[in-house]
């Protein structure tokens, strides 16, 4: 209800003393009062009604009415009955401080002028809660006929003549009318905004998340509608909340880890790591979709600070450059399974999309982080070793302290591609022989020989910055070695046996 409306309510017969130009501002409620500085027990856009009860001397006025505009109040109606004016200094400081005056006329009380002003209030609220209801079971009618969101966004541009769109955090259109402003853009904003909603100027759209308190930024989706939402009234506003709610519908019935695709591609994934059969793999490689023929590259990524595990396998579903690919979660560590359509020179660079893509989404980590290893080129039958060289690499790339950090296979030692093709059991095998003689002393005895073997290979076998990384007596480190040497047989001296145990540490 706007300010205006007051004057054409003939019961109460107001009066503009000062504020003509202001006569726009919307009113949510009134408030009576005598104190001389309110402003607590205001909470902004009311119609402040008063009979100057706290005035005592002309600078009062400028107090009170200081106290209105810092509260954020609409309009200030008042009638001095004891001295049957309004004073100057009143209507001064209502001029200063751009505070629009009403005159009440001496007959009315002003509780017949609440009275009014909230049945005014409360009927247009029921009208707009009317019209908001009614909008909301069309639009849902239409989601539940499976109409999808694209309807929904039709109705609203017929209704309202208002394009909206629905995208993603990299700026893909999820629905919406043709000719979209620019996604990228959009997305940008959307990620960076200090606030949301947020009015992004150049494309002339306001940007509403879909899920902001459940969803980081990179992995949720955003509304765009034409128009800056500080113009428009409450029940456009109401209008994008219902947009963002049945868009966060949407999502989640396209989020596929409950679906049947999406345990197929969990069961993929997990059958891949487990070393299962080639006659095991192929049929499930069917089931997800996928051609058994074709050719492979694996990507593992992992999320560091607030980033949750679900959010990260959505995120990296989303900047896969094919669609709907195969992703899994092992743990907190996301794998995916990507096919392209030949191997050798010239295939598709999948580690580079990735880089970029990510790149593009990294103002909205906001203190977060994502890891990624992308392995080589292989056939179905390699998809193991390519799943553990995408998961070494991604190890590398966690020691690194960017943001986003995409490591390739070929960026990889050797022996990491070695130990990639080794099967699980002669894995686990080679490490128990070496290492669980020394993690057993270690839980008795709390002696630390892992640690102090591990800084032993990495320093090249020198004691004294063995001794030094350690904060040990050179002595001590010899002793240390000298007891891991006894308890598995083996001699530090020879490089045979330092290979060993450095590759049995890498396995662990």
């Amino acid at each position: 209800m706007k300010l205006r409306a007051l004057l054409d309510m003939p019961e109460l017969r107001l009066e503009v003393v000062t504020g003509d130009d202001l006569l726009d501002r919307a009113i949510t409620w009134v408030v009576t009062t005598d104190l001389l500085d309110p402003g607590r027990y205001l909470g902004g856009r009311e119609l402040v009604l008063t009979g100057l009860v706290w005035r005592s001397e002309p600078a009062d006025s400028e107090v009170f009415v200081r106290a209105l505009a810092q509260a954020g109040v609409s309009a200030l109606a008042a009638w001095d009955l004891a001295t049957g004016t309004i004073p100057g200094d009143l209507v001064d400081a209502c001029r200063r401080h751009r505070i629009p005056l009403f005159k009440v006329p001496e007959d009315v009380a002003f509780a017949t002028v609440t009275e009014e002003v909230v049945r005014h209030l409360s009927g247009a609220r029921a009208a707009d809660l009317t019209a908001v209801l009614d909008r909301h079971r069309r639009l849902v009618a239409g989601m539940s006929e499976g109409a999808g969101l694209g309807a929904v966004l039709d109705l609203v541009g017929r209704d309202l003549g208002m394009r909206c769109w629905v995208l993603t955090a990299t700026g893909r259109v999820v629905a919406g009318p043709p000719g979209p402003p620019d996604g990228a853009a959009l997305a940008r904003a959307f990620l960076t905004a200090p606030r949301l909603p947020h009015h992004a100027a150049a494309p002339g759209v306001s940007i509403f998340p879909v899920a902001e308190d459940t969803t980081s930024r990179v992995a949720d989706w955003f509304v765009a509608c034409e128009g800056d939402h500080a113009d428009w009234p409450a029940e456009r506003r109401a209008l994008t909340t219902e947009l963002a709610a049945i868009a966060a519908l949407e999502r989640a019935r396209l989020d596929d880890r409950l679906s049947v695709e999406g345990r197929l591609a969990q069961e993929l994934v997990r059958l891949v790591v487990s070393a299962a059969a080639a006659d095991e793999i192929v049929p499930r490689l069917e089931l997800a979709g996928l051609d058994p023929h074709a050719s492979y590259v694996a990507v593992a990524a992992a999320g560091r600070g607030t980033l949750r595990p679900g959010e990260l396998r959505s995120v990296i579903g989303e900047v896969m450059p094919v669609p709907r690919p195969v992703v899994g979660l092992l743990d907190d560590e996301a794998v995916a399974l990507v096919p392209v359509p030949f191997a050798g020179e010239g295939a598709p660079d999948v580690a580079a999309s990735v880089q970029t893509a990510l790149d593009a989404l990294a103002p909205g980590l906001a203190g977060a982080g994502i890891t990624v290893g992308v392995s080589d080129v292989v056939g179905a039958g390699e998809l193991r070793g390519a799943v553990d060289e995408a998961r070494y690499a991604r190890r590398l790339a966690s020691g690194r302290t960017d943001p986003v950090c995409v490591v390739r296979h070929d960026e990889l030692a050797t022996h990491v591609l070695l130990l990639a093709t080794v099967p699980e059991d002669v894995r686990q095998m080679f490490q128990v022989r070496l290492l669980d003689p020394l993690r057993k002393y270690d839980e008795v005895h709390k002696a630390d020989l892992i640690r102090t073997l591990e800084t032993f290979l990495q320093n090249s076998g020198s004691w004294t910055k063995c001794a030094e990384q350690l904060h040990l007596h050179v002595n001590s480190v010899r002793y240390r070695i000298q007891r891991i040497q006894d308890l598995t047989g083996r001699d530090l001296t020879r490089l045979e046996d330092r290979v060993d145990f450095f590759l049995a540490l890498r396995l662990s």
